[in-house]
């Protein structure tokens, strides 16, 4: 039995409306927005123009590794100086104001210095 033409339309319409309203409820903005770091996030400046975000949790045992597309948590294991945080395949290293990142064995930020405007 075929749906009558009058219920089609209105649940047409009605998903219409649905999908034209989700962009304004999209908690995670677009893809060209800029990243919104939390206010306590270190933020490093490397080699390469890059920009390596760390939050750092519970006074400093683990680290949040902020990306624009996803986060990542490092607990923190022993160093032989500075401060190291690993998860098995990727591992932050931190000494004074000075950081790098390595997963699976190849640095991906080198030679880190913490920005002036950042908390820790």
């Amino acid at each position: 039995m075929p749906i009558p033409t009058p219920i089609c339309a209105t649940a047409a319409a009605a998903l219409l409306a649905l999908a034209a309203g989700c962009s304004s409820w999209w908690p995670f903005g677009s893809s060209g927005d800029r990243p919104r770091w939390p206010a306590d996030a270190t933020i490093y400046k490397c080699d390469a123009d890059k920009e390596l975000v760390v939050q750092y949790l519970e006074g400093g045992k683990s680290a949040m590794v902020m990306y624009p597309e996803r986060d990542f948590r490092l607990d923190q294991v022993s160093a032989a100086s500075g401060v190291r945080y690993s998860n098995g395949r990727t591992t932050l290293h931190t000494k004074g104001p000075e950081a790098f990142l390595e997963e699976g064995g190849q640095t991906l930020f080198a030679n880190c210095k913490r920005a002036d405007n950042t908390t820790r």
